[in-house]
């Protein structure tokens, strides 16, 4: 959960960044700095999962992309919420969002966080 509010603080941050940017450079600036932050922040989880609490493997996946995709699913939210008091009105498409964001983060989280993990318990092991 502590991962996924971050994810959520990450991007509401970078997006209000952004927003306030002065120049297109900046701009690409603050939403690329999200995602290399974000990256950060995945790295760290699948090390603490795997080196801390010595999860297995597919444990380590499902927990990382699990929060990933909570992550996802609470920008979201926070952009269905703020559709809904923008001046040209809800656009119920925005719904969409709210099962794409998680799915289309998740699965590629999973399939890296299990390459990592799988990586680092054949080093584990010595192999």
């Amino acid at each position: 959960m502590l991962v996924a509010v971050l994810y959520l603080a990450i991007g509401l941050t970078s997006a209000a960044l952004a927003g306030a940017a002065a120049s297109d450079q900046i701009q690409f600036f603050w939403r690329l700095s999200a995602f290399v932050i974000s990256a950060v922040v995945f790295a760290a989880h699948i090390a603490f999962e795997h080196f801390r609490l010595r999860s297995p493997t597919r444990q380590t996946a499902s927990h990382a992309s699990a929060a990933v995709a909570l992550g996802a699913f609470a920008l979201a939210l926070v952009a269905n919420i703020h559709d809904l008091g923008s001046a040209s009105g809800y656009r119920p498409r925005m719904l969409l969002a709210l099962v794409a964001f998680p799915l289309v983060t998740a699965v590629p989280a999973f399939i890296v966080a299990l390459v990592v993990a799988a990586v680092l318990g054949l080093k584990r092991r010595g192999v």
